[in-house]
């Protein structure tokens, strides 16, 4: 894959998981967006950690106000970044 498209492709999954969220969340992805925009192919990896970091605690945040529609949203993106991270060796497979 070249790197332009893993760029392009977590950029995707980040702005669909920013679309789920308050605007409490949504600077926080914002930057996280920008910086794997704007950043080099090697910081791809620690970005998708901390994407799903991020798709955790608000999986966790939805299910705890009780927003099941944002958690079956947020956690079926969660499982796609997770996927595609796996997939294009950004993540290992027991992450």
């Amino acid at each position: 894959m070249t790197h332009n498209y893993l760029i392009a492709e977590l950029s995707v999954r980040l702005g669909e998981l920013q679309a789920t969220v308050g605007h409490d969340a949504a600077p926080e992805l914002a930057a996280l967006r920008h910086q794997v925009e704007a950043g080099s192919p090697p910081g791809l990896r620690a970005a998708a950690v901390q994407a799903l970091a991020i798709a955790d605690s608000l999986c966790w945040e939805s299910l705890s106000r009780g927003d099941i529609t944002g958690f079956i949203r947020q956690a079926e993106i969660s499982a796609d970044l997770r996927l595609f991270g796996v997939c294009s060796r950004l993540l290992a497979d027991g992450s």
